[in-house]
Parts: structure tokens; C-alpha cells; sequence
């Protein structure tokens, strides 16, 4: 299968939670909801269930049985097949093993960050460092409580992982904020004349 259809994590996911045990669509979801990893994959029940007939299409999940409870619809159980096994393992340990560039919205922002006057670049950057001082801390309890509820730390590292992306985004973001504003950043003379000249 090798990288074919791998470019999207909710795939990943759903092969995750069949690997561990056979699963409705709707289980899948509540699965990837209570472990919180909605938090780092984009979920939402159209896609998942777009997603689960993809899978089934390329032989990596098979229906295994059909449940009705009560008055509820029909619902069918997937499963892991053996080629889905090998996807699921080989993708997760490309994901883990390989480093790939990630194109971010805030790296695209800063490659224009010199459209911008620099007071209001400096404003909008001061803006930004608040936001993400208010998702640190909010990621910092949530790791906390989890903590203390016991869940073990190898169901946190991905959010041990965003926490020292935010914390290393914050630490740079603050030190740009600091040379734009004491005039130290390379370049800003040009930057400010050239808005000087724009207006």
C-alpha cells in the first residue's frame, strides 16, 4: 500500500481503533473523543464515515457483523484486515520515524509579515503571544487533571508534544515582539520606510 492514501490522519485513526478491537463508526468517534485525540486529528462524522468506505474499498477494514439495538438503525462493525494491519503499522511508524515539513498558517503569515506596518505587526504578534499563553495554560491543566485522574503519560505525549510547540512558539514570538519593538531586527529601518513611503 506503501504512502498511497496517507494523506489523511482520520484514516490513521480509524485503523488505530480497529487495531485494538472491532468497532462501529459511532464507537470510533466516542473512542477518539475520550482520548482526546480530536484535539490533533480533524474529526467529524461525515468524513469518518467517508473515510470507513475508503478503507473498505482498499481491503484495509471488512464489515463484520450488523447490530440493531432497540429502535436505532442499523449498525455494521468493522474490523481490521491483515493488509490493514501492515498499513496501519508501517503508516504510524513513517509518521513517527520521518520528519516532513509541515506547512503551518503561521509560517505562511510570517512570510508576509512585511506587508504589514511593523506597529501593526507588533500589535497583531502581542496579540497572538496572549492567545497562546491562555492555550498553554489550558493545555498545561488539562495535562494536570489527566494526570491525576491517572491516565498514564503515554496517552498525553501528543499533547506533551503541543505544549513544547506552544511553549517554543511563545519563547520566539516574544523575542520578535522585542526586536521589532526596540528596533533590533534586522532589516526594520527598510520595513519601516518602505510603509512610510506607502502611505
Amino acid at each position: 500500500m506503501g504512502g498511497r492514501g496517507r494523506s489523511n490522519p482520520l484514516a490513521l485513526a480509524v485503523l488505530g481503533c480497529v487495531y485494538e478491537r472491532s468497532m462501529h463508526p459511532y464507537d470510533m468517534a466516542a473512542t477518539m473523543k475520550s482520548r482526546g485525540q480530536h484535539e490533533s486529528i480533524k474529526l467529524n462524522y461525515g468524513s469518518l464515515y467517508t473515510v470507513v468506505e475508503s478503507l473498505q474499498r482498499r481491503g484495509l477494514i471488512e464489515p463484520i457483523e450488523t447490530v440493531r439495538e432497540g429502535r436505532r438503525p442499523e449498525r455494521t462493525i468493522y474490523a481490521i484486515t491483515e493488509a490493514g494491519k501492515v498499513e496501519f503499522l508501517d503508516w504510524l511508524s513513517d509518521l513517527i520515524g520521518d520528519p516532513v515539513k509541515d506547512y503551518t498558517q503561521f509560517e505562511a503569515g510570517l512570510t508576509l509579515l512585511a506587508a504589514l506596518p511593523p506597529d501593526d505587526a507588533l500589535t497583531l504578534l502581542k496579540a497572538r503571544r496572549m492567545r497562546l499563553a491562555l492555550d498553554l495554560e489550558s493545555m498545561r491543566s488539562a495535562v494536570g487533571l489527566a494526570t491525576q485522574e491517572g491516565v498514564p503519560r503515554v496517552f498525553l505525549v501528543e499533547v506533551e508534544y503541543r505544549i513544547a510547540l506552544r511553549s517554543a512558539e511563545v519563547e520566539w514570538v516574544d523575542k520578535l515582539i522585542r526586536d521589532i519593538d526596540n528596533g533590533t531586527l534586522d532589516g526594520i529601518d527598510r520595513w519601516r520606510a518602505f510603509h512610510a513611503d506607502h502611505d
